[in-house]
């Protein structure tokens, strides 16, 4: 369902009222949005609809608003419509990709409200590495429900698949998963750690090298990955994207378009039962396919701190030690990209913090300024855009 705004109307992006956004038959989303901004309260959208407000109202200048959109529409991404380059970049296919996506489309969310939004941002795409920041959060909801118990705690205590027998892998904890640190060894439906190999790994092959000691040394690897999300579903003996629908996305209101697909070969028992096994991207195929809108709400829920509504959906230290930078990254947490040295999001505070995808696909969270935006199909830093949204907020608006 569409937020409201044709696509020549996303274009123009001149509001001058609240517009009550389709939530379903007589759904009362501006009053719901009025008794909740009159308590004081932070509002949250119901399903199916997203109070937008005018960014006068909020303190926001328009027509920078508008310019900085209008910027972020010229910056179309490269990507082949068709995913025809897929194979190129990223190596073989193990699972599904589209035969076409969406071009650039994004929400800017302030104070909780939709002030801006461009594209059609009901279109489910593939948002690549914008699942590993998804797979953080089922590990926090696993944390939350006791099924792990402490993140410095080797998996193999807990995961008897075979994956953490070696000497190595032993030592391998759950947060030097969460961190990218493990220096886990061995292969993955099909494709190895080392990512060496044109064929498998396409423009991402990488050159042999001697594996550090785990916990030491931090890199980007989607093998690892997706051993970190069978790992999740052996803790709780199910499929990760059964435990993200119910514990998060049917809690924070998204739509039924989004879906969380498997490879073709990335199938385990449990229980005496198939159960699919999921990628923390879609460098291989699969992943989570979703649309801008459900990004949006995934971004406000970490914004508000994990929370929703009255619900506490994530343990709060959880999403503080996220947003923490690890040791050895490039200022890198949870599987969260952040900002503390200024480098991934130049131009945009310390505390700004993000998922990203290849695409690009992202979202960038700005707690000092009360925003999240999600911008898809995009070349270059996100924070280009972002930071133009950031000086259209007057600065006395923050102290309200």
């Amino acid at each position: 369902m569409k937020l409201g705004l044709s696509l020549t109307a996303c274009a123009a992006l001149t509001v001058a009222s609240i517009v009550l956004l389709p939530a379903g038959p007589g759904a009362p989303v501006a009053l719901e949005a009025a008794g909740q901004a009159a308590a004081g309260a932070p509002y949250y959208p119901p399903a199916g609809g997203w109070a937008r407000k005018p960014a006068s109202e909020l303190g926001m200048d328009q027509a920078a608003l508008d310019a900085a959109v209008r910027f972020a529409q010229t910056r179309e991404s490269t990507r082949a419509m068709d995913f025809s380059d897929q194979e190129r970049i990223f190596g073989s296919l193990l699972g599904s990709v589209p035969n076409i996506r969406a071009k650039t489309n994004g929400l800017v969310i302030h104070k909780g409200y939709v002030v801006a939004e461009f594209g059609d941002t009901t279109w489910a795409d593939p948002t690549y590495s914008v699942a590993k920041s998804m797979l953080s959060t089922v590990a926090a909801l696993a944390v939350r429900d006791g099924k792990v118990t402490n993140l410095d705690e080797p998996v193999g205590r807990l995961v008897k698949d075979g994956g953490y027998d070696s000497p190595r892998n032993s030592l391998v904890t759950w947060k030097m998963h969460l961190q990218q640190e493990t220096e886990w060894e061995g292969e993955m439906f099909g494709k190895k750690d080392d990512f060496v190999g044109t064929k498998a790994f396409g423009e991402g092959e990488r050159k042999p090298r001697e594996l550090k000691r785990p916990g030491t040394f931090y890199e980007y690897n989607d093998v690892r990955i997706n051993r970190f999300g069978q790992s999740l579903l052996r803790a709780w003996g199910e499929s990760v994207p059964d435990v993200f629908r119910r514990e998060v996305m049917d809690v924070i209101g998204a739509s039924n378009t989004w879906r969380w697909i498997p490879y073709h070969n990335s199938y385990v028992t449990v229980n005496g039962k198939q159960v699919a096994s999921v990628s923390g991207g879609t460098r291989w195929g699969g992943g989570v396919w979703i649309n801008a809108q459900d990004m949006a709400r995934f971004g406000y829920l970490w914004l508000r701190g994990g929370k929703w509504g009255d619900r506490q959906v994530l343990p709060p230290a959880y999403v503080k030690a996220a947003v923490t930078p690890s040791q050895h990254g490039p200022d890198y947490g949870y599987l969260w990209w952040l900002n503390t040295q200024g480098k991934n999001y130049p131009g945009l505070p310390a505390t700004a913090y993000g998922a990203r995808g290849a695409g690009s696909n992202t979202i960038t969270i700005l707690p000092e300024q009360d925003l999240v935006v999600v911008w898809r199909w995009h070349a270059g830093n996100e924070a280009e855009f972002v930071k133009r949204v950031v000086a259209a907020i007057k600065p006395t608006s923050m102290m309200r």
